[in-house]
């Protein structure tokens, strides 16, 4: 059978028998039509330019935005349908570097923080993704999910397609300085996992996407960076999401600096441990920054909070002793 346009409009269609088909679920269990409206929707607002459709925040804040809408009452969770859409021909796993017999041995890789330790993205059908690159073709899809599983609801779900789910997150949490959270708001993975992702890119964001430590910056056509944004006092311990609780980082000296190899004084300058040996033939060595100071963000309110660097500077001087 030919997978055109009308092959996926039959994929996308409501069907009551699990296993004929159609989107193999049985009546009333949305998840994978509200996971495919989300993709289309990323799609569409270019959020997802490539067919390689990883299990990120962004996807994950839209997935649950038109969860809170169209099913209310059910709980969600992103990681059945991401998984359970394997089963259905034109969604597939593209495991990551040492996980591939996971999927010979079929294990069942469901849960959001399994498949983000696992799979490095799922991909479409070619048909299908080239199909979803054409609006009129796009519209026509939605609209068969819409009208299959939403139909009394189909000017809500068009409006709420408009809306940026993750991009308002991150908005309120710049206009607010960020957060501190109490341990019962972090009981949902899904979340966490929205609230971690709009933190590091609000931090790397206000870093001009630059390292703090050594002025790397590196970004692709997709947007995609060198740097991240890590915490200074860990998140794990403190809760602490304030963007002022933030350093954007190279993948190097992020790793150097969880590690308390370097640390920060008050006035912002560089304190190196002395007890690394450090060969860095073509690249400048950490012991070389002591003394410097670090890159800080345009806006002073951003500038690194003194307790969350005294914080760190003491776990540093605990270690070195």
């Amino acid at each position: 059978m030919a997978k055109d346009l009308a092959y996926y409009v039959k994929k996308f269609s409501k069907r009551s028998v699990v296993g004929k088909m159609g989107l193999n679920v049985s009546p009333g269990a949305p998840n994978k039509p509200i996971l495919l409206l989300s993709v289309i929707e990323m799609i569409a607002t270019r959020q997802i330019v490539r067919n390689q459709i990883p299990l990120s925040a962004e996807l994950i804040a839209t997935f649950l935005k038109l969860w809170s809408h169209l099913e209310p009452v059910r709980k969600p969770d992103i990681g059945l349908p991401f998984y359970h859409l394997t089963s259905d021909g034109f969604w597939h796993y593209q495991m990551k570097l040492g996980f591939e017999s996971l999927i010979a041995a079929k294990v069942k890789i469901r849960t959001p923080s399994t498949i983000r330790e696992t799979v490095e993205y799922a991909d479409l059908d070619n048909e299908l993704w080239t199909l979803l690159q054409n609006p009129q073709d796009r519209t026509v899809l939605t609209h068969v999910l819409i009208n299959s599983w939403f139909n009394e609801r189909t000017q809500d779900i068009e409006s709420l397609l408009q809306v940026n789910a993750f991009a308002e997150l991150q908005d309120q949490l710049q206009r607010t300085g960020g957060k501190v959270y109490q341990p019962e708001e972090l009981k949902d993975e899904q979340a966490v996992i929205v609230r971690d992702g709009a933190f590091r890119k609000i931090v790397v964001s206000t870093y001009n996407h630059t390292c703090a430590f050594c002025g790397l910056q590196i970004l692709d056509s997709l947007g995609q960076n060198i740097v991240d944004g890590s915490h200074i006092k860990p998140f794990s311990q403190f809760y602490d999401d304030r963007i002022n609780n933030g350093l954007s980082l190279c993948k190097n000296h992020h790793w150097a600096f969880d590690r308390f190899w370097f640390t920060i004084d008050d006035d912002y300058t560089i304190i190196v441990a002395d007890n690394l040996r450090e060969v860095s033939p073509n690249a400048k060595p950490m012991r070389e920054f002591r003394g410097d100071r670090i890159n800080l963000p345009a806006q002073e309110q951003y500038y690194p909070r003194q307790d969350s660097l005294q914080w760190h500077r003491d776990e540093f001087l605990r270690r070195a002793a």
